[in-house]
C-alpha cells in the first residue's frame, strides 16, 4: 500500500530506504536518454561534505604532527574513513579525489579506489605527491598494500631520493607484514636486505619507516623475529648514526620475551 504526502503530493513506499545521515547527497538518477553526470558532479557534494565536518582544532592540530595544512579543510580521521565506507569503491572517483589536491580528499582517495584496477603508474605519479608522513602511511595501508603491484613498489621506491618516496617503499613493507597473510618468509628476507642496506638514511621521515620496517618484520613469526635481530644487531654496531639508532631502538623490542606474541 502506497502512502501520500497531502502537502506536496509525493507518493512514497513505506518500505524506501532512507538516505545515510550526513552522506553526501547521490546525484540525480538520469533519464535512459540523459546524459550521465559526469564526474565532477561526484566531487563537489563531497568536498561540500568535507568543508562540513571540518574544524578550525583539527586544522591546528595538523601541525603539531608535521603535517602541512595550507590546502587541508581540518576534517578528523574517523569522519574520512566513515566517509568512505558510505561511498564504497569508486577507482574514477578516488582518481579525481587525488586531483583535487585537498588533503583530506587525498586520504579519502586511499579508502575509495578498488586495488584492483589501481595500475603502477598511478601508485608513481601518487607516490611523488607524497609531501607529508600521514598521506604516504594512510595509502599505504588502506590501498598500496592490496594492490598487484606492492612488492614490486617496495624494491623500487627504497633507492628513490626524495623523502617521501623513500619512505613509502619502507611504510609499504610496514603495512605488509600486517596485511599480506599470503606472503612466504622469503619475501620479507628480501625485505630485511633493502633496510639493511638503506637503514643510514639520516632523514627523520625515512630513518622512521625504516625501523617500523624492521620491527614490524620482526614480529611475524619465529624464524623472521631471528632474521630481523640479526640485521639490528649488525646495525646497532655501525659506524653511521641513522643505521645504529634503528638497529638499537628495534633491538629494544624484538628481544623483549614473547615480543611477536607467535
Amino acid at each position: 500500500m502506497k502512502r501520500t504526502t497531502a502537502k506536496k503530493g509525493v507518493t512514497q513506499s513505506p518500505s524506501s530506504p532512507k538516505r545515510a545521515k550526513n552522506a553526501p547527497r547521490p546525484a540525480v538518477k538520469p533519464a535512459a536518454n540523459a546524459a550521465k553526470p559526469s564526474i565532477e558532479d561526484e566531487v563537489q557534494p563531497v568536498l561540500q561534505w568535507l568543508k562540513d565536518h571540518s574544524t578550525q582544532a583539527t586544522l591546528d592540530g595538523m601541525a603539531r604532527y608535521a603535517i602541512p595544512s595550507d590546502k587541508a579543510f581540518g576534517v578528523a580521521m574517523r569522519d574520512i574513513k566513515a566517509l568512505g565506507k558510505k561511498l564504497g569503491h569508486n577507482h574514477e572517483l578516488a582518481l579525481a579525489l587525488w586531483d583535487t589536491g585537498w588533503y583530506e580528499a587525498r586520504l579519502l582517495a586511499s579508502f575509495v579506489d578498488d586495488p584492483a584496477l589501481v595500475t603502477a603508474a598511478q601508485m608513481d605519479r601518487w607516490c611523488k605527491d607524497f609531501d607529508n608522513w600521514a598521506i604516504c602511511d594512510t595509502m599505504c595501508f588502506n590501498l598500496f598494500d592490496r594492490t598487484p603491484h606492492r612488492w614490486a613498489k617496495v624494491t623500487q621506491w627504497s633507492s628513490k631520493r626524495n623523502e617521501f618516496e623513500k619512505r613509502t617503499a619502507f611504510a609499504l613493507l610496514w603495512s605488509l607484514t600486517a596485511h599480506d597473510r599470503h606472503a612466504d618468509d622469503a619475501a620479507f628476507i628480501r625485505g630485511l636486505e633493502l633496510i639493511e642496506r638503506e637503514a643510514g638514511d639520516e632523514r627523520n621521515f625515512v630513518k622512521k619507516a625504516v625501523n617500523m620496517a624492521l620491527r614490524a618484520i620482526g614480529k611475524r613469526n619465529r624464524a623472521l623475529n631471528a632474521a630481523a635481530v640479526a640485521v639490528a644487531r649488525r646495525l646497532a654496531d655501525s659506524e653511521q648514526d641513522a643505521a645504529r639508532w634503528v638497529g638499537k631502538d628495534a633491538l629494544r623490542e624484538l628481544t623483549k620475551p614473547n615480543a611477536g606474541r607467535f
